[in-house]
């Protein structure tokens, strides 16, 4: 198991859930993950990382896999201008590589927030580390693991 799996499944564990995780197959992207998972695209979380244009710091908004995330309804949550966080900060800060950000078992914890499409679901399956392990999940239960606050900030 490699040691962002293990993290995640720490995770789980630490926080009184059950390991769900799982090695459907290729998950790079929702739409790969929807079809591994055998289930709607908007089950699918994406973990989707920006970086502040002011501190540098990291803010992770969890969505629906159909949804795109509002650059300016991010920035206002954020408060401050928001671009893309290059791949060797999501590493450092969060500990996974881009295609398998987990929303749980970062290295450090950013401020994050979670759609609502979500709420819409009995379960979702959210990436565990690695572009091939995805862990199922109520998303209330997600929201409260990941210390998210359910906010508007799609198109």
């Amino acid at each position: 198991m490699s040691k962002s799996v293990a993290r995640v499944a720490r995770a789980l564990t630490d926080a009184g859930l059950p390991n769900t995780i799982i090695e459907p197959g290729e998950a790079r992207t929702a739409e790969l993950a929807a079809e591994a998972c055998g289930c709607a695209l908007d089950q699918i979380v994406k973990s989707i990382l920006f970086a502040g244009q002011t501190s540098g710091a990291l803010y992770l908004f969890l969505t629906a896999g159909g949804n795109r995330i509002c650059a300016d309804k991010a920035s206002a949550l954020a408060g401050e201008d928001l671009g893309r966080a290059d791949a060797s900060q999501v590493r450092a800060v969060t500990g996974f590589a881009i295609g398998g950000v987990a929303p749980i078992g970062h290295l450090t914890a950013p401020a994050t927030w979670a759609d609502p499409r979500l709420l819409s679901f009995d379960t979702v399956f959210a990436a565990a580390g690695t572009p091939r392990h995805v862990f199922s999940i109520a998303p209330q239960v997600l929201i409260s693991a990941a210390h998210a606050t359910v906010a508007d900030f799609t198109e």
